[in-house]
């Protein structure tokens, strides 16, 4: 078990034969890293292979065992004919991962537009239109999908997202080689190529707010971090993949509490909770085209409902919304960046 302490317990100084000055000094130590890693997974019959990137650091590469199981893309959508037509387009023709299928959840689409896109995707093989009568509550729409839907695992998409990478289904689904893998989530860009999501830190802005956010395509972030697989405590729920037998053990998304806000962190903390792993991997890219279908909570007239759902974020997660088992206490909450918190907030 590895855990961190947030103390400087050893440093040393840099002379021009140091690692620490650059790795080139002592290659071999690259090398017999990466093969360590690599024994590490052999020896735990983890089927990965471990890459060396352009800045020393590892990636491991997990593959997949066949039969390759199915995954259901439950994508709920309300009058967004657009970017749903961009969202479904871009699964259906970028996705080399094709044991799949599309669930959209329309929830009360009175747009004449969307009406037809969604009688034209009906006819798609892949694709199951499901109506949904009530009234907006992302939690609820989501759990009623995930009972129709018949994948191994499930991944929840906002509809205005647009999948990049074409191996972005693999690269989510292999990470489950690992046993206590509970949740896997994506890496999200803007439409101008500055990330959205890079996993979620909480405590920033009162909960929780997204790692790395409005770094730029080709920075690397905290210690290469925005590059790298890695846990958090949460991820989006704009792209989350989960296996739909945990999902129903632990009964879904909040649809009381977190009828529209927070319910992914609050979920990915009962996973947490509950002895599974939250990861996140920058190796399956999609872009997010952020709240195009709903609007921010700020504009709209539901202030009261926001700030019920912040209390209960407070009131059941309070302790880890201060203290994130996945961020150190010596950087900030006041931003995304990883800025060093001054004073640090170190008991």
């Amino acid at each position: 078990q590895i855990i961190h302490i947030p103390r400087v317990l050893y440093h040393w100084r840099i002379h021009k034969n140091s690692t620490a000055l650059k790795t080139e000094n002592k290659p071999y130590a690259v090398f017999a890293a990466k093969a360590a890693i690599q024994d590490h997974f052999d020896r735990n019959g983890i089927y990965a292979s471990v890459e060396i990137t352009p800045n020393n650091a590892y990636q491991v590469k997990y593959l997949l065992n066949d039969p390759l199981p199915k995954i259901s893309i439950i994508i709920p959508s309300r009058n967004n004919e657009v970017y749903l037509r961009k969202c479904i387009n871009s699964i259906l023709n970028k996705t080399s991962y094709q044991n799949f299928e599309i669930a959209i959840i329309d929830n009360n689409s009175d747009d004449a537009k969307t009406l037809k896109l969604l009688e034209e995707v009906r006819n798609y093989s892949k694709v199951k239109i499901y109506r949904d009568p009530q009234d907006f509550n992302y939690s609820a729409i989501n759990n009623l999908a995930a009972e129709k839907v018949n994948g191994k695992y499930i991944c929840f998409l906002n509809d205005d997202t647009e999948v990049i990478s074409k191996n972005w289904l693999e690269e989510m689904l292999g990470i489950f080689n690992h046993q206590n893998v509970g949740v896997v989530g994506a890496k999200l860009w803007y439409s101008n190529k500055t990330l959205q999501h890079g996993g979620i830190i909480l405590g920033i802005g009162g909960v929780a707010s997204h790692a790395h956010k409005f770094f730029p395509e080709g920075n690397g972030g905290y210690f290469g971090r925005a590059d790298l697989i890695q846990e958090f405590s949460a991820v989006t729920g704009a792209c989350l993949m989960v296996p739909k037998s945990l999902f129903h053990q632990l009964g879904g998304f909040n649809e009381t509490d977190l009828k529209i806000a927070y319910n992914d962190v609050d979920f990915c903390l009962r996973v947490k909770e509950s002895g599974y792993s939250v990861v996140w991997t920058p190796m399956a890219e999609l872009f997010h085209h952020e709240g195009i279908s709903r609007g921010d909570d700020l504009e709209l007239d539901e202030n009261k409902r926001f700030q019920g759902e912040i209390n209960y974020m407070h009131s059941r997660w309070g302790k880890w919304i201060e203290n994130d088992p996945a961020y150190s206490p010596n950087l900030s909450l006041s931003s995304e960046n990883f800025g060093i918190a001054w004073p640090s907030r170190l008991q």
